[in-house]
């Protein structure tokens, strides 16, 4: 009884033609969107701040891409979104995700996101993750990325989970983000970087950005963020 109807629901969802007649998504213009389309249309692909002057300040791909793809698509970036002039869109279609970018001060926080993404919802993803930065860096800057890429990434990391927003209350994740520097403070020993304990959750690229050897911790005030932090600070 159980198989028959099982059977009977399979086929309540085909016409007497063999057409598919399963409930269909459509997006705000009315065009029709597949299923598994809208299932991968809900996260980014990948995030990159880029300077006015070509320089990666920080770069993680949510997606699985290969070396000369992520080469080819950090190319495309200072290639095509920085030329552009600030009255442009701020959209550009690349083949099968597009470019989803805003420019504050000197730094464009670029996302790339599947086609049928609503950019809207992107750009105001993009600017809470300012805020997010913002508020806990106090008026956060280009040095800030460039000595304390750690923290943007832990800031990034509590807030987007393979790419799609999991966190949006900014007050949420400045606090977790504060328990864990707290913990790390706890768990370090005399002399030891406290930035350093963080190292073990980057990649090798990120570790040499921060000017570290990976899978080694420098001291405190060897040049890492540590050192200028407190100085800064």
């Amino acid at each position: 009884h159980g198989s028959r109807s099982s059977d009977s629901s399979w086929a309540s969802a085909f016409d007497s033609n063999n057409n598919s007649i399963m409930p269909t998504t459509t997006d705000l213009t009315g065009e029709v969107i597949s299923s598994n389309a809208g299932m991968a249309a809900c996260g980014w692909d990948f995030i990159v701040l880029m300077s006015r002057q070509g320089k990666i300040r920080l770069s993680e791909f949510f997606s699985s891409y290969s070396e000369s793809e992520k080469r080819r698509i950090l190319r495309d970036i200072a290639g095509d979104v920085i030329p552009r002039a600030p009255k442009m869109c701020n959209i550009i279609e690349k083949g099968a995700f597009k470019f989803v970018y805003r420019r504050y001060a000197s730094l464009y926080f670029v996302v790339g996101v599947p086609q049928g993404m609503n950019e809207l919802i992107v750009l105001e993803q993009i600017h809470l993750f300012v805020e997010a930065l913002d508020g806990y860096f106090n008026s956060v800057c280009e040095l800030d990325l460039v000595f304390s890429l750690h923290k943007s990434l832990l800031i990034l990391f509590e807030m987007f989970i393979g790419g799609m927003l999991c966190e949006s209350n900014k007050r949420e994740v400045l606090k977790s983000i504060v328990e864990a520097e707290e913990l790390v403070e706890e768990l370090t020993k005399p002399g030891e970087d406290t930035a350093s304990q963080l190292d073990d959750g980057l990649s090798f690229q990120e570790q040499f950005q921060l000017g570290r050897t990976p899978g080694r911790r420098g001291p405190a005030g060897s040049g890492g963020p540590g050192g200028r932090q407190g100085g800064r600070r």
